[in-house]
């Protein structure tokens, strides 16, 4: 769950979230929407799938990207968790 909080901790890369959450995605559309070199948002998309908050599916030549939003209600449950006195948060995951 650490690679969740550390690619979230990145402005950018929330962007990229959020833009993934409206629609798929190739990594040139993603970049016409940031003032940022291309190799630099595939490092961010590269981050943000290592971390599972994001998966890629070859079509022809290009790579679309989409939000994994399961890890997104895997987060949410593991904060509503934590927000629950009564609860050990690391019992929440088994």
């Amino acid at each position: 769950m650490s690679d969740v909080w550390n690619a979230l901790a990145d402005k950018s890369r929330r962007t990229i979230i959020a833009l993934l959450r409206e629609r798929d995605m190739t990594a040139g559309e993603i970049a016409a929407h940031f003032d940022m070199a291309k190799p630099s948002v595939s490092h961010h998309l590269s981050i943000l799938k290592n971390a599972g908050l994001v998966s890629c599916e070859k079509k022809g030549q290009n790579l679309i990207y989409s939000a994994n939003m399961t890890v997104f209600q895997e987060l949410i449950e593991l904060v509503v968790a934590m927000a629950d006195s009564s609860s050990d948060p690391l019992e929440a995951n088994k």
